[in-house]
């Protein structure tokens, strides 16, 4: 936005979400304007007796002005209440009935009441008071020169003026309140999003931690006893083991420091070994008592511990959403490991296991009758956003989403080489 569209004024319900709103400002504008002119010069020429020059000149500056109120109605108010205060004193000059009304007939009533709204839905309080005391001031001090005598009906002009101007000044400030309140809400739900991430990497970097340190504890014993497994070892080779096992075990103690980093005060010490691919069936197991029927495909396959583990978080996620969300329905689980098609993969395929991966997926149909309300167990992480974190660690693709038929699919693969693993 360039300071020139930052300093032009916006029309009255310019940000409202409707078009029709957005217009009705200037529709109401245009009527009043096409109406209070010609009624205004009938008016004052026909029934106050007004020269028609003046009273032409009074209806116009009167009139139109409601058009500019829409974008700038302060400045609106500034021509009109001069033009409603000089027909006043033209008043003064012509001999008229004591039964109409002065200082401000009521046309010039209807056109200041919807300024003044117009007013109320723009202008600062301060702003708002200070035009009801020009306005009070204006029509008591005409009621000094009133020339039939001043009474409670020559306040009409005061009292409708200050509850147009209330009534506004609360739409606006309501208005206000409820934009702020959408903006906060905003701002609350991107880092509700955000906390939610990190919380649940910190919860992946827990688990991991246990196992690359599993794996460097192995390093360690290995470089520890080499000398005393392996004969006849040279010198230089032992110090190279010593070495070895020290650079180890520093790693090790720097990694239990950073675990302390990325544990809160929610964290508890997880003192059992993490779960792969063998638990899996347990977990089916478990939800087929609680949830409905599960029909699962195991997989016996070596894989690496971080892919194990991943797969297991994620079976477990989905089958934690059917039990909230469909509870009942029927679900399958697969595991299966797939290797690339002819032309991907070719040079890795020759040396073994290159290109393998990983297939989990978990499948469930609608559920038996539409649950009344999420049901709420125990979560194991924060649903499709952990699932994607664990995928996206090991270098794998999650395809998740409904299905047609009211069920949810969940398919994740995740590469079992090291040279895929990112």
């Amino acid at each position: 936005m360039t300071p020139v569209e930052a300093e032009r004024p916006r029309a009255l319900l310019a940000g409202a979400s409707r078009r029709w709103v957005r217009l009705l400002p200037w529709a109401v504008a245009f009527v009043l304007c096409v109406v209070l002119l010609p009624t205004t010069i009938v008016v004052l020429t026909a029934d106050y007796g007004l020269n028609g020059g003046v009273a032409s000149a009074l209806a116009v500056a009167q009139s139109a002005p409601l058009l500019l109120a829409v974008v700038r109605p302060l400045h609106a108010w500034y021509v009109v209440f001069a033009a409603d205060v000089a027909g006043a004193l033209a008043l003064l000059g012509v001999d008229f009935e004591q039964r109409l009304l002065w200082p401000f007939p009521p046309m010039e009533l209807v056109g200041y009441v919807a300024l003044c709204l117009a007013l109320g839905l723009r202008e600062r309080r301060r702003t708002l008071v200070l035009v009801w005391l020009a306005t009070a001031g204006a029509n008591v001090g005409l009621g000094f020169v009133a020339p039939h005598g001043s009474g409670a009906k020559e306040l009409l002009f005061t009292i409708l003026g200050g509850v147009a101007l209330l009534l506004g000044g609360v739409l606006r400030e309501r208005s206000e309140v409820q934009r702020r309140l959408v903006e906060q809400e905003t701002i609350s739900e991107a880092e509700r999003g955000r906390r939610t991430l990190l919380e649940e990497r910190a919860r992946i970097a827990r688990e991991l931690h246990d196992v690359v340190a599993h794996h460097m504890s192995v390093i360690t014993v290995q470089a520890d006893t080499a000398e005393y497994r392996l004969a006849a070892l040279p010198p230089d080779v032992r110090e190279e083991f010593t070495s070895i096992a020290a650079t180890a075990r520093e790693s090790l103690g720097e990694m239990r420091r950073l675990l302390g980093v990325l544990r809160n005060e929610e964290a508890h010490g997880e003192l059992a070994p993490q779960p792969g691919l063998a638990q899996i069936g347990q977990l089916v197991e478990a939800t087929a008592r609680t949830g409905g029927p599960v029909d699962f495909t195991p997989c016996d396959a070596e894989v690496p511990e971080a892919v194990g583990l991943s797969a297991y978080r994620i079976v477990q996620e989905a089958l934690a959403n059917v039990v909230r969300h469909a509870p009942g329905a029927a679900t399958h689980v697969s595991l299966s490991v797939s290797r690339p098609a002819d032309g991907q993969g070719g040079e890795q395929l020759a040396t073994g296991r290159g290109g393998e991966r990983l297939t989990v997926l978990v499948v469930n149909d609608p559920p038996p009758e539409p649950p009344a309300g999420p049901l709420e167990v125990g979560g194991t992480g924060h649903g499709l956003v952990g699932m994607r974190e664990r995928v996206r660690l090991v270098g794998g693709t999650l395809d998740a989403g409904p299905l047609p038929d009211g069920g949810f699919r969940v398919a994740a693969q995740l590469p079992l080489t090291e040279e895929d693993l990112t």
